[in-house]
């Protein structure tokens, strides 16, 4: 069936299997697996059920044996991609093979290793954007050459005026080229859970001074497959067949904000990052990630802590900050994001 949220979202209740994963031909045999092996147990501060962030479901519901899958609106999502913040690392001296032009970060990677998975808990905020830009905070999960990228992606993006977030997923197998895509767009990542939409709005958000309101991400390898729980649900996987680098372990995480200009403004874009205020203002005014975790080749969760390295583009424009906060529930933990242009950021 079909029908229409209060958000004004068109939702289609798909059989599982029937839904676009399958149209991959590396899965035309593929036996889907209904649960992952284990949850990744939340702290007190995660404990939301994923479903209460999205409201479409208030009065409707998929029945059991079908996922919801959101209609994209009519230019809804900016032409422009997120791209991994692999290439704007110094270090790393990247020849890359996808243009970067527009996009700026303010992120924390971990150094070069073998990775089953990341996890954070992520600040929800509905920043200004111009037209034509996005802006969004993510987990990266990465691995391979850079002309052979497969990356593993999900978090929430704002790409309209108003910035509301959504949640998105987004992978690729060849560094941008001609694999992978935003959420169920094209065939990849297999749903099992019939109340989470992808690309659906995130609520409440979090207001400066005021509440804040967080969603916890975890990508993790189970089973061989790459599994995505958002809170304590597990909402489906990335099946290790569509990979070639990731179809082993990752071997670089990143964890922060991402937005890009099309610089239809004639200077810097006035596009926000986060919350649009600087790391130095610290919580309720900042946006943040928590309880940044990653997940050892024994499948133990182990905080960053130290290993984290934090890297901006252009630190006038979109900072970062990183605090460790151990005694406090936290974790390690940064808040990042600015407000773009500014005398600083001209």
């Amino acid at each position: 069936k079909s029908f229409q949220g209060k958000d004004g979202d068109i939702i289609d209740c798909v059989d599982i299997y029937q839904q676009p994963a399958f149209d991959h031909p590396l899965l035309k045999n593929h036996t889907i697996q209904m649960e992952p092996s284990f949850i990744r147990k939340v702290t007190n501060e995660e404990l939301y059920n994923a479903e209460l962030f999205q409201g479409w479901h208030e009065d409707e519901e998929c029945p059991e044996g079908a996922i919801p899958i959101r209609h994209a609106r009519p230019g809804e999502y900016s032409a422009h991609r997120t791209i991994a913040p692999l290439a704007h690392r110094k270090e790393l001296n990247i020849r890359r093979n996808y243009d970067t032009t527009g996009h700026e970060y303010a992120q924390a990677h971990l150094s070069p290793g073998n990775y089953n998975g990341a996890h954070a808990t992520i600040n929800l905020w509905s920043p200004q954007i111009m037209d034509g830009d996005f802006s969004l905070a993510q987990i990266w999960v990465v691995a391979g050459p850079d002309n052979e990228l497969n990356t593993i992606e999900a978090g929430w993006r704002g790409d309209n005026h108003n910035g509301q977030p959504r949640f998105f997923v987004y992978w690729t197998r060849d560094a941008y080229d001609k694999t992978g895509c935003q959420n169920l767009d094209c065939p990849g990542f297999v749903q099992v859970d019939r109340k989470f939409a992808i690309g659906s709005p995130l609520n409440p958000v979090s207001t400066y001074e005021g509440t804040q309101h967080d969603i916890g991400v975890t990508i993790y390898k189970d089973k061989g497959n790459w599994w995505l729980q958002v809170q304590n649900q597990a909402i489906g996987y990335w099946p290790h067949s569509i990979f070639t680098h990731l179809a082993n372990v990752a071997t670089s995480l990143s964890w922060g904000g991402e937005i890009y200009s099309s610089g239809k403004e004639g200077h810097h874009t006035s596009t926000d990052m986060g919350s649009g205020h600087f790391p130095s203002e610290g919580y309720g005014k900042a946006s943040y990630f928590r309880n940044i975790q990653y997940i050892n080749s024994n499948g133990k969760f182990i905080d960053a802590g130290e290993e984290l390295h934090p890297d901006t583009t252009k630190s006038s424009c979109y900072d970062i900050r990183l605090v460790t906060d151990q005694n406090g529930g936290s974790g390690t933990q940064f808040y990042f994001g600015g407000p773009g242009y500014s005398a600083t950021c001209p």
